[in-house]
């Protein structure tokens, strides 16, 4: 299990370091929510979900829907990095007739489950996938990423009402709770706590943990695997701008590509990180 859990983290660094000379090539990105989010992509993509990169479309494959979709250069490199499209498409971020968008587009990209973009919407798209997924008696299972600004978001709510109605145990919403935003901090443009308190008067089953810790998001996930008749929320308490020290929790890398100098620094600091 440690060597398992060695083999993540290495992983997660990598994603990390490939998603930041992806947004420095662009000159344009979201490097901060994008950090955060690495380790929990980085488990559900090389542990978690059953999937088939040679076949994306595969219709028993689970659903994994970035909400946030801004932070799309994470989830790109994990593509990639498993194979659903060539590595000489991570240069082209941004650019017109590129496969890679600004944000997710699941006419162009292949492993795209849902094109996202406009805050609040991915809930209640997995939703309807999750229910297709009862209707047609499939056992596949829906993660859609959350980000804490987006809970700011009415339609958050009017969909964590829906999901508990129809008992959706196949849906597990995980929100990269690193407390920033655009504008500021999440307490200062709208405070959410007690938010796990929101989450269990809504009738899900809640999940706070570390959402940096490779062992214990292996484990939220297999407990929400383990829930009948309820779904899911892990909060995953992160960092913005994670393992790079200049970016750590600061607002200004919200969406800001690094320097060439600023992106020399990063990698080495990635390279050295303590596993």
């Amino acid at each position: 299990m440690k060597t398992e859990i060695e083999a993540l983290k290495q992983k997660a660094c990598q994603i990390r370091r490939e998603l930041l000379k992806m947004i420095h090539t662009a000159k344009s990105g979201h490097p901060g929510g994008a950090l955060s989010a690495a380790d929990i992509v980085t488990a559900l993509y090389w542990q978690v979900m059953r999937i088939r990169p040679e076949e994306p479309d595969w219709p028993d494959r689970d659903r994994f829907i970035l909400s946030k979709g801004h932070a799309c250069p994470v989830l790109y490199t994990a593509l990639c990095l498993k194979g659903y499209f060539d590595r000489e498409h991570l240069g082209r971020l941004r650019r017109i007739n590129s496969i890679l968008q600004g944000h997710p587009d699941m006419r162009k990209t292949p492993g795209i489950d849902s094109t996202t973009g406009s805050l609040g919407n991915g809930l209640s798209i997995g939703i309807g996938m999750a229910l297709m997924g009862k209707l047609d008696k499939k056992d596949y299972r829906v993660y859609v990423m959350l980000g804490c600004g987006e809970l700011d978001e009415g339609m958050i709510w009017e969909a964590a009402m829906c999901a508990n109605k129809y008992k959706l145990d196949n849906l597990c919403a995980v929100v990269d709770y690193n407390q920033l935003q655009l504008d500021g901090t999440v307490d200062e443009v709208m405070p959410l706590e007690p938010l796990s308190d929101k989450w269990q008067a809504f009738g899900w089953n809640v999940l706070r943990i570390d959402g940096h810790d490779i062992k214990i998001i292996l484990e939220a996930f297999g407990k929400a695997e383990e829930t009948k008749n309820a779904p899911t929320v892990i909060i995953a308490d992160t960092i913005k701008g994670k393992g790079v020290s200049y970016m750590e929790d600061i607002c200004g890398w919200h969406g800001k590509a690094p320097s060439d100098k600023e992106l020399m620094q990063a990698l080495q600091e990635l390279e050295e990180v303590d596993l």
